[in-house]
């Protein structure tokens, strides 16, 4: 459903933006969609033209890569972050998918008006470049884990990723299935339901239905350092 909004009046704009004047905020608006999505709608697919930037104004989106029949997900989206920011700097096709995990607000900002802000503003520039640029901490720790863990190790990393403080106030697990779960780790379903029931007899974490609440934060750190 698409609809119109006001960036001056938005509550939920980044920091970003409040660094934006106002004839400059009414020029982002003129070039920008605000879209709600239903949970587990497609945003965008992995190989399809690229025209925007996308900012989850609301919601939860789920980021993932498809190597041929293989899904990895990268991370999740939440309020105040960007997506297919590197279309700005001259990437034309979305490299990775999105879609909704929980009905999201998503603003689809025409990638070159954005880039004649970045270009105008500094401090903007600024800002907006290293808000994305902190998504590379994320990417390391997926290879690392990739290469060198275990799938205990691995399994551990993405419940404490799932877990962390980047959500507050959302419990992540009630919108996820063991599968999505599993492909942020990188192991199989199987192996996946194997471990959660591991750490919940070790006393690491605490399961009702779909819901996982982490008990022994230290513990489970341990795993995923060790792999």
């Amino acid at each position: 459903m698409s609809t119109r909004s006001n960036c001056r009046e938005c509550k939920k704009s980044s920091k970003c933006f409040q660094l934006l004047y106002p004839d400059e905020l009414d020029f982002i608006n003129s070039k920008k969609t605000q879209i709600t999505y239903l949970k587990g709608e497609t945003i965008f697919k992995q190989g399809a033209f690229a025209p925007f930037v996308l900012y989850v104004a609301d919601g939860l989106v789920k980021v993932f890569l498809q190597t041929g029949a293989k899904q990895l997900n990268i991370r999740l989206a939440k309020q105040g972050d960007f997506l297919a920011f590197s279309s700005v700097f001259g990437v034309n096709v979305y490299k990775y998918s999105a879609v909704t995990v929980k009905e999201s607000t998503i603003c689809m900002i025409d990638k070159t008006a954005l880039k004649k802000l970045i270009m105008k503003n500094a401090d903007f520039s600024v800002r907006i470049t290293t808000r994305n640029c902190n998504n590379e901490d994320r990417y390391l720790q997926i290879i690392r884990n990739i290469s060198h863990k275990h799938m205990r190790g691995k399994l551990a990393s993405a419940l404490l990723y799932l877990a962390s403080d980047a959500f507050p106030g959302e419990n992540v697990f009630q919108y996820l299935s063991r599968q999505d779960i599993a492909d942020f780790a990188s192991v199989t379903v199987e192996s996946a339901v194997k471990f959660i029931k591991e750490f919940e007899k070790e006393g690491l974490l605490k399961l009702a239905g779909k819901e996982i609440k982490i008990i022994d934060k230290g513990k489970l750190e341990e795993i995923g350092r060790k792999g």
